[in-house]
């Protein structure tokens, strides 16, 4: 398949390509300050934008990338989630890291795992991926549980300071999330009521 166009599906959403009607939506959601709470603000429109041409060339390279986050029931525009290779230096790097961002509307109804473990799955069955990291600040609660749900595991040695985040920030300190091949496809093979899903 094409890169460019991998779509992915879960009972209840569907990770797609970007297109340029979810500009807007991505923007509003970007401008809440709740969702981004956690998250470096964009400097400005554009950089709300480039962040979507982002994903978009690194989809073109990859195969993969933080896809658009739609509903399959009504077609909404939730977020994004996925995968993308992390492009600074840190002492896990190289790594492809999982990650999502939702808008607010749809916070609490279990969209977050469902999209990131449909995202593990593609990473470690397609791609061949052996790890895949995740990281947030250390007061990400939600954020934190989404990363446990989904197995992976935290070692607070793992802890870094994000290159990419001003000195000074509170958003500097991250926490460190993994999940290896090997995790993931033993997690694979336990019933839902165990594996905690």
């Amino acid at each position: 398949m094409d890169p460019v166009f991998q779509t992915l599906e879960t009972p209840r959403l569907i990770l797609r390509p970007w297109r340029d009607s979810d500009r807007a939506p991505f923007a509003a959601m970007s401008a809440d300050a709740e969702v981004m709470a956690h998250l470096l603000a964009f400097a400005s429109p554009e950089a709300t934008d480039n962040w979507i041409t982002r994903q978009q060339a690194h989809l073109a390279a990859h195969g993969f990338c933080f896809w658009a986050l739609e509903s399959r029931e009504s077609g909404e525009f939730i977020g994004a989630a996925g995968l993308l290779r992390i492009g600074y230096d840190a002492h896990f790097s190289p790594a492809v890291e999982v990650g999502w961002r939702l808008a607010r509307p749809f916070w609490g109804q279990g969209y977050a795992p469902e999209a990131a473990g449909e995202a593990l799955r593609f990473g470690f069955e397609q791609i061949g991926l052996q790890e895949i990291v995740a990281n947030t600040v250390p007061a990400n609660h939600n954020s934190r549980r989404v990363m446990e749900k989904i197995g992976m595991s935290h070692d607070p040695a793992d802890d870094f300071d994000h290159p990419l985040v001003p000195v000074g920030s509170p958003l500097r300190r991250q926490v460190l999330y993994r999940l290896s091949r090997e995790g993931w496809a033993a997690r694979a093979l336990r019933p839902a009521t165990q594996a905690g899903l």
